[in-house]
């Protein structure tokens, strides 16, 4: 399934041509530069006086508390997540195509 799952990504990011190495090497940065703008973009729509709760529950690694935290805090927090994953998403291929971002 692990394999599959990298297929699609690499398909989406349109590096299918790498070798499976080098797939891996990208897909992880990758996912680490989407967690950033996802935590950037949550931490802007959120009140400034529940940002540091934020942080220290997301530095905990606790899923359940962070997802129980923003849907309490910020109803609609998943669209956000993807909206930034989506536009991280974009700025790669606009990269890799040679296409400035408009």
């Amino acid at each position: 399934m692990q394999d599959e799952i990298q297929r699609a990504v690499a398909e989406e990011l349109g590096i299918e041509g790498l070798s499976s190495a080098e797939q891996q090497e990208l897909i992880a940065q990758m996912t680490g530069i989407m967690l950033k703008a996802a935590t950037l973009a949550l931490l802007e729509k959120l009140r400034e006086d529940k940002r540091d709760e934020f942080v220290i529950i997301a530095e905990s690694k606790d899923e359940e508390a962070l997802r129980t935290f923003l849907e309490k805090e910020l109803p609609g927090s998943e669209e956000i997540v993807r909206a930034a994953v989506s536009e991280e998403i974009r700025r790669f291929k606009e990269y890799q195509s040679g296409i400035p971002a408009a």
